[in-house]
């Protein structure tokens, strides 16, 4: 069964079209991040799957529900740290989260999430006097309470230096391992590469992509690049590697080649300079970031 399912999804707001027909599935037990630029519909599409907007078209199931007939179900199953959270600035760290354990009907130990999300020395600070990491941090907590098969996160590394985006992403690890699914909606595109599955990608409010990294970078187009560390280099070498089918672009900087190259060519490029003489004492790929990715999915023609 899926987590999350839409099928010819719409969501018209009088002239504006802020999503046009979205399919999108998101499967049990994976990460799946969700990227667009701003406008491209992710929030209007996260609002309908929390049932906080109905589409003008198309279905939504949750966890096998309806979005929208099932809302009370779904609720009880997912937890949801949304984007700009506010807290309840005279309620304590502690007292937030056991709102959201009585809201579950759960058993969890309130202090336990706090210490697992890193704030458990601040139980008992009223939450408004908490900085922004500090509040994210609490509304993963509260997002966690009830241990929910759904985790919709919505830019949860906001006010998170490196160190707490890490250990968010172990949280996300660990919460998969359990066997929660995690929708993750992020702009810090590092984030997303280092903690998903697959990726889609929203433009205009359609669904432009939806694969892994890997396979994004194939269907893009992206060469990666062969960083090649050399000693000497005959001048032919570099004619030779050019001409090589599946070879982009050769760029010299010193004793360091770049090769764009496609996946298949790699050993056909190290083989040829090798054959005309070249010395290669090192080298390494460097494949297309999902920045690059992104880039070419929202303002290209793809």
């Amino acid at each position: 069964m899926a987590a999350i399912e839409l099928h010819g999804v719409s969501k018209r707001y009088d002239d504006v079209v802020a999503v046009e027909d979205l399919d999108l599935g998101v499967k049990e037990g994976e990460v799946f991040g969700f990227l667009g630029p701003n406008g491209a519909g992710k929030s209007t599409t996260i609002n309908m799957l929390l049932d906080f907007v109905h589409p003008s078209e198309g279905t939504i199931e949750v966890l096998g529900y309806d979005a929208h007939a099932d809302s009370l179900r779904v609720r009880e199953r997912i937890g949801v740290l949304p984007e700009g959270f506010d807290v309840y600035d005279r309620l304590t760290g502690r007292k937030h989260v056991e709102l959201a354990i009585d809201s579950k009907e759960a058993s969890d130990d309130a202090d336990a999430l706090l210490e697992r999300v890193g704030i458990a020395d601040a139980a008992d600070r009223k939450a408004g006097d908490y900085s922004k990491g500090m509040t994210q941090r609490l509304a993963l907590a509260m997002a966690l309470a009830g241990s929910p098969d759904l985790l919709i996160l919505d830019e949860p590394s906001t006010g998170l230096d490196p160190n707490g985006a890490l250990e968010m992403r172990e949280i996300v690890r660990e919460e998969v391992e359990r066997g929660a699914t995690v929708f993750f909606s992020s702009h810090i595109l590092g984030q997303v590469e280092a903690v998903c599955d697959r990726v889609g990608i929203l433009r205009e409010g359609r669904l432009v992509a939806e694969d892994s990294v890997s396979g994004l970078r194939k269907a893009a187009g992206t060469d990666a690049t062969l960083r090649i560390t050399v000693g000497e280099l005959p001048s032919r070498a570099l004619d030779r590697v050019r001409a090589l089918e599946g070879v982009s672009g050769v760029e010299q900087d010193g004793s360091v080649l770049r090769v764009g190259v496609e996946d298949g060519s790699k050993t056909a490029v190290l083989s040829t300079l090798e054959e005309e003489g070249a010395e290669v004492r090192d080298f390494e790929t460097e494949e297309a970031s999902l920045e690059d990715l992104f880039r070419a999915y929202t303002e290209g023609a793809a």
